[in-house]
């Protein structure tokens, strides 16, 4: 029996931040230009690319992100917490996420030209149309709330039915 080197193409990477910020009982989200490349015209959070300098330093690229988007700064949010770090192959592009939460300390923003914000009541926010993993994200957190950790999520294929599934796992130390 042979075996034969396969070659392959390195893998891309591709780092963003989010944030599911609140205000009361309400989520900021932004409905997407539909001049935009990825998913247009839908309902996502505020937040964006890890630039390369903040590779180490998720926490202040959607600092910077969400000021750029909603003009809120630092001293405007409460419990900025990382919740969730989501991992996903989209078509050979390794992409990373990850996903804070926080408590916005005033209503008014800044007009973005990446889309129109909003303050969407909880129970109306899994009414719009939501990117696929995002919208599993805010799923299990109304299911679960926040927790004392964060979670890893990975998204793949059912190995039986073939749709899309994240899978979760509390981020804890294993106290080896």
């Amino acid at each position: 029996m042979t075996c034969r080197k396969e070659r392959r193409k390195p893998m891309k990477c591709r780092i963003m931040t989010a944030i599911m910020l609140f205000h009361g009982d309400e989520l900021l989200m932004m409905e997407r230009s539909m001049t935009r490349t990825l998913n247009p015209g839908m309902w996502a959070a505020v937040g964006g690319h890890v630039e390369p300098e903040e590779m180490s330093r998720p926490r202040d690229a959607i600092l910077r992100e969400m000021f750029e988007e909603t003009g809120f700064a630092p001293e405007d949010i409460e419990r900025l917490t990382l919740r969730y770090v989501l991992l996903r192959n989209k078509d050979g592009e390794l992409r990373q996420q990850y996903i804070y939460s926080g408590d916005a300390l005033r209503r008014d923003f800044v007009d973005s030209d990446e889309g129109t914000l909003h303050w969407i009541p909880r129970d109306q926010v899994l009414d719009r149309d939501i990117p696929y993993i995002f919208r599993k994200t805010l799923e299990h957190y109304f299911a679960y709330g926040p927790a004392e950790h964060a979670w890893l999520g990975i998204a793949s294929a059912d190995p039986v039915t073939a749709r899309p599934r994240v899978d979760w796992i509390p981020l804890t130390d294993p106290n080896y």
